[in-house]
Formats: structure tokens, sequence, C-alpha cells
């Protein structure tokens, strides 16, 4: 399934590039800063590829682990994962490039546990919504330094745990370990050429993700991710 999905966004990635590089075109002035003088809305010293709406297509590494109060679940090692996805971006002013960013992510967490409760890995693989404010600082006619904070939410869809004190492997979610839902703050930084992201990202999870009440449990994760706007 993981391969199938990566191929898939690989293949979009591909096909956008080259249509939006066919697209791409200056128009005649700017102003100040990057800021048009025109009217088509557009930023970035002159280069009309920011529309007031764009749309994204991203494929990215997760590294994560857990923090839990209760031995077994408590992570001392990192898992590595998929994230990809696609997202849809809103321009909040025709003047300044401030964007409101949401979108939809497969995105696998997880982590690893070793303590007197035993051996574990666990994963756990989440649908993704985030919400985020970017702001696009320019420091060259076609590059710029992305930065951007925001908060997501996540319902967990599948992931395996396993125990390799007594070599079994269970459900994530279906057997009282973890919740489903997900939420927190992101928080990262990104560099843009022309249609072209690069971005590093943190979330930190708020929710207790963990069933037991009395032992709180929170994913933390950090994700780099290549992607592609127009």
């Amino acid at each position: 399934m993981r391969k199938i999905i990566t191929m898939l966004l690989l293949g979009v990635m591909l096909v956008t590039a080259g249509t939006a590089q066919a697209q791409f075109r200056h128009p005649s002035r700017s102003g100040r800063y990057g800021h048009p003088t025109h009217v088509d809305r557009s930023f970035g010293h002159g280069n009309n590829w920011y529309n007031d709406v764009y749309f994204g297509v991203k494929l990215g590494l997760n590294a994560s682990a857990v923090r839990s109060e209760a031995p077994a679940l408590n992570g001392t090692g990192v898992m590595c994962g998929l994230n990809t996805g696609v997202a849809l971006g809103f321009y909040l002013s025709p003047y300044y490039p401030v964007s409101l960013e949401t979108g939809l992510y497969y995105t696998e967490k997880g982590g690893k546990s070793s303590s007197s409760a035993g051996k574990f890995t666990y994963d756990l693989n989440y649908i993704e919504l985030p919400l985020v404010v970017k702001y696009k600082a320019f420091v060259q006619p076609n590059l710029s330094i992305d930065p951007f904070f925001g908060a997501y939410a996540a319902i967990g869809v599948s992931g395996k745990i396993k125990d390799y004190d007594n070599r079994e492997a269970f459900s994530s979610f279906d057997n009282g370990a973890f919740k489903r839902g997900d939420a927190g703050l992101r928080l990262g930084c990104g560099l843009s050429y022309q249609m072209f992201t690069l971005e590093a990202s943190y979330d930190l999870g708020l929710a207790n993700i963990g069933q037991d009440d009395f032992a709180d449990t929170h994913n933390g994760c950090f994700t780099l991710t290549a992607g592609i706007n127009f």
C-alpha cells in the first residue's frame, strides 16, 4: 500500500512540474519589495506563479517518537515513516505574501520502547488535517524562505504493536493502548524556488493518545518534505 501511494504521488508531482513550468511567465511590472503595481494579485518580484489560491503535492519522511508516563509506551527510539498528501493554500492579501494553508495527508508515526515492561515497537498511521499560517520572505526573485506556524488534527487508520518478548503483534488502536484521535501544534520553515518547495517541521502532540487517563502519552514528530505548488 505504501509503495502504491508513493508511486502515485511521484507521478502526479512529475506531471505537475511539467505543466507548471510550461505556464510560467513574467508580468511586465512589479513594485517595491516584490509587490505588484498591476492588478493580477501576484507576489514575488513580479513572478505570477503565486496565485490567490494554490494547490500542492508533497512527499516526505517522518522521524517520530512517543513521550509517555507509561513505561511500556515511553519512547526510547525513533521510528521513520512516510508522509504524503496534498496541500491547499489561500493568500490573505493581494499585497502581502501571507497565506493560510491546509491539506490532507497520510502520515506514519509511532515509536520504540525498551524497559522493564518489555521491548515494543508501535506504528501509528494517521489521516491528518493541518492548518498553518505561512509567510514568504523573498531573498532572490525566485527564491523565498517560508516560516509557518499552526496546528493539526488527525485520526488513526492503521498500525501494529510488536511485542518482542512474547513475539506477538496486534492492532495499535484496538487493544486498549492508543486512542485514534490526535491533535497538536506545528512549527516549521520552508524554502521555495519557483513552484518547488522543501520544508522541515515539528509536530508537538498535545492530545493524550494513550488509553490510560492517568498516564499522559503524546506524539512528537519531525518531518522533512519536498513538494510542488501550482
